[in-house]
């Protein structure tokens, strides 16, 4: 299986890119995701994913490893396909699918073009034990920051479930990694 490639970028696509490696030029797929995430650079790395099905061999493209595992995910579950996948990279970032899956926020889901309401609850069901461990997993990296531990306590005492005050807590930190304890509160009691 073909994992990654590095060459040359020769063609630069919101759809799909061409890179050059050693006189073989590869077809790859992308997201606009990963479009926006591509250097300038005329060498680049790429991780990719490699689809074979009876009448194609397809390659699809990631700028981060993150992106190609939640990819993966995606289409082990019934009714998602690859290019709707990458439609979902294309409308929303890795992080706001995964959170969207550990939140059961199906309403995220369903706004991609092409998903209805029975695939959007089919993929939370299907993926939400496996996103939540990698959510949690992000939540124990914040563990010995103060800041996050004191605004933690703060919503508790307002009365917010701490698993959902945490996870607002993660997503500003972030974004804003040096953000005092009262501007993670107001910002976690907009959120709540």
């Amino acid at each position: 299986m073909i994992t990654k490639i590095e060459g040359r970028l020769t063609e630069k696509n919101p759809t799909h890119i061409i890179i050059n490696c050693n006189g073989i030029s590869y077809f790859i797929n992308i997201s606009l995701y990963t479009y926006e995430q591509l250097p300038d650079d005329e060498f680049i790395s790429i991780f990719t994913h490699l689809q074979v099905k009876e009448d194609a061999h397809t390659l699809y493209g990631f700028m981060s490893r993150q992106e190609r595992e939640i990819f993966r995910k995606l289409i082990s579950v019934s009714g998602i396909g690859a290019n709707t996948a990458r439609l979902m990279f294309s409308s929303l970032s890795p992080d706001e699918i995964t959170h969207a899956i550990a939140t059961s926020d199906d309403a995220t889901i369903k706004a991609v073009k092409g998903i209805g309401a029975k695939t959007a609850q089919r993929v939370i069901i299907d993926l939400k034990d496996k996103i939540e461990s990698t959510e949690e997993a992000k939540t124990l990296t914040f563990q010995s920051n103060t800041n996050r531990d004191e605004a933690l306590s703060a919503l508790e005492t307002l009365g917010y479930a701490k698993k959902q005050a945490e996870r607002v807590i993660v997503k500003i930190m972030k974004d804003q990694p040096d953000a005092s304890i009262e501007a993670i509160v107001k910002q976690a009691l907009k959120n709540l």
